[in-house]
C-alpha cells in the first residue's frame, strides 16, 4: 500500500509539473491591483463584443453594402490616431486611475446613446458612425492608460504572464460575446446588444474606482502637448526593435484582418438570414476562440526569451491561416482557419506587449502605449477600409486570400531587413 501510495503521489506531482509548464500562469493575480484590473475585463469583454458585432451589422442592414461597413474603419481610425497619441501623453502627466474613470464613463455613455438610436429605429448611417467615432475616442485614451498602469502594479518578469492573462480573458469575452450576439440578434434585435454593453461598462467603472492611485512618478512631464507626443516618437526612434514590432503588427492587421467582410460572408456565402444568424456569430468568435484556447495553454510563453522570433513566427502563421480562410468552402473550415490565426495572433501580441512594457521607462510608457494603441487598434480599421472596398470590387473571398499572401511576403521581408528584431532577447530581471 505504501509503495502504491508513493507511486500515486509521484504521478500527481508529475502531472502538476507538466500542467504548471503548459497551463496559463496565474502569478500576476497575486497582486490585488492587477487582480481588480483583470477582473473588470471579464465583465466588460463580453459587452464590448456585442457592440463590435452590432455596429457593422447595423450599417450593413441600413445599406446592404460592405463598403459602408468598411467606412466605419475611417470613423474609428481618425479618433485613434489623434486621441491615441494624445491620450498616451496625458497618461504620463496625470493619475492614471482618474483618467481610467473618465474614459470608462465615456465608453458607457456612448454605448447608451447607441442603444437609444437603435431602439428608436433611427435609420441614419451617419449618426451611427459619429457615435462610433465618439466611442473610439474614449477607447483611444483608455487603452494606453490601462496598459501603462500594468507595469506599475506587477514586477517586470511577470509582464508576459500578465499580458497572456489579460488577453485570454479578453478573448474569452470575444468568443462568448459574438456567439451570444448571433443568437440574440434575431430574437431581441440590435438595441439589446448595445444595452448589455452599456451595463457591462458601468460595472467596469466601479472596478476601476477600486484601484489604487497611480500618480506620475518623479521626472514625469508636466504638459501633454504636441512636444510631448513628439518626444515619444523620438524615444521610439532610438529603439529600432520596438519600431519593428509595430511594423509586424501593421503588416498582420492591415493586410490580414477581414472582419469588414464577415456580414457579407455570413449572409451570401454561409446562408445566414438577412436579420443575422449563427454564422455571423461564429465568424466573429472564431479568432478570439483560437486565441482563448491558446491562452489557456500559454504557461510556457514566459520561458521563451527570443521575443522577436515569437512575434515573427506568430505573424507568419496568421498569414497562412488567413489564406486558408479565404479559400475555405464551408463555414466550419473557415472557422477552423480563423481559430488557428487567433492562436498565432495571441503569441505575437504577448511578446510585442512585453517588449514595450520592459523597454520603456515609466515617464515614457504612456506615450509608447499610445503609439501601440494606434497601431493595434488602428491597423484593423485600415483593414476594414481595404477589405470593404476590395470585397465590393473583386469579391470577399478573393480579397481575403490575397491579403493573407501579402502578410506572409511582407513579414518575411521585414524579418530579413531588420535582423536585430529577430535576435532580440527579453531581459531576465
Amino acid at each position: 500500500m505504501d509503495e502504491d501510495s508513493g507511486r500515486a503521489t509521484e504521478t500527481r506531482r508529475s502531472w502538476r509539473s507538466v500542467l504548471g509548464k503548459v497551463v496559463l500562469d496565474t502569478r500576476p493575480l497575486q497582486y490585488p491591483a492587477y487582480r481588480r484590473l483583470w477582473t473588470s475585463s471579464i465583465v466588460t469583454s463580453v459587452g464590448a463584443q456585442f457592440s463590435a458585432v452590432a455596429v457593422p451589422k447595423q450599417l450593413y442592414d441600413l445599406t446592404g453594402n460592405s463598403a459602408y461597413v468598411g467606412l466605419a474603419g475611417i470613423f474609428g481610425l481618425v479618433p485613434l490616431l489623434v486621441f491615441g497619441l494624445w491620450g498616451g501623453a496625458v497618461a504620463d502627466i496625470v493619475d492614471r486611475r482618474k483618467l481610467l474613470l473618465v474614459t470608462n464613463s465615456g465608453l458607457a455613455a456612448t454605448a447608451i446613446l447607441l442603444w437609444l438610436v437603435a431602439a428608436s429605429g433611427t435609420g441614419s448611417v451617419w449618426l451611427v458612425l459619429v457615435l462610433f467615432a465618439l466611442q473610439q475616442t474614449c477607447f483611444a485614451v483608455n487603452m494606453p492608460t490601462r496598459s501603462a498602469a500594468i507595469a506599475r502594479i506587477i514586477p517586470a518578469p511577470l509582464l508576459p504572464s500578465a499580458q497572456a492573462l489579460g488577453s485570454t480573458v479578453f478573448q474569452l469575452g470575444s468568443v462568448v460575446g459574438p456567439l451570444l450576439a448571433g443568437v440574440l440578434l434575431p430574437l431581441l434585435g440590435l438595441s439589446v446588444l448595445y444595452l448589455v454593453d452599456a451595463l457591462a461598462l458601468t460595472v467596469a467603472v466601479w472596478a476601476v474606482f477600486r484601484l489604487p492611485a497611480l500618480p506620475p512618478l518623479e521626472g514625469a512631464p508636466t504638459k501633454a502637448g504636441l512636444r510631448s507626443v513628439i518626444d515619444g516618437f523620438r524615444y521610439l526612434a532610438t529603439h529600432p526593435v520596438l519600431l519593428a514590432s509595430f511594423l509586424m503588427d501593421i503588416i498582420a492587421m492591415v493586410f490580414g484582418m477581414p472582419r469588414a467582410l464577415f456580414p457579407e460572408l455570413a449572409e451570401r456565402v454561409y446562408g445566414d438570414p438577412p436579420g443575422g444568424g449563427a454564422a455571423l456569430g461564429w465568424l466573429y468568435a472564431a479568432i478570439p476562440l483560437g486565441a482563448f484556447v491558446f491562452g489557456v495553454l500559454s504557461g510556457w510563453l514566459h520561458r521563451i526569451l527570443r521575443h522577436g522570433v515569437g512575434v515573427t513566427i506568430g505573424v507568419l502563421v496568421w498569414g497562412v491561416a488567413i489564406i486558408g480562410f479565404g479559400l475555405a468552402d464551408s463555414l466550419w473550415l473557415g472557422v477552423l482557419f480563423l481559430a488557428i490565426g487567433g492562436g498565432a495572433d495571441l503569441v505575437s501580441m504577448v511578446y510585442r506587449s512585453s517588449m514595450l512594457q520592459a523597454a520603456a521607462t515609466d515617464e515614457m510608457r504612456g506615450r509608447i502605449q499610445g503609439v501601440f494603441t494606434v497601431v493595434v487598434a488602428g491597423g484593423p480599421r485600415l483593414a476594414d477600409v481595404l477589405h470593404g472596398s476590395g470585397g465590393a470590387a473583386i469579391g470577399a473571398q478573393a480579397t481575403i486570400a490575397a491579403g493573407g499572401v501579402l502578410v506572409v511576403v511582407c513579414a518575411l521581408a521585414a524579418a530579413l531587413l531588420i535582423p536585430a528584431f529577430w535576435r532580440y532577447r527579453a531581459p531576465t530581471a
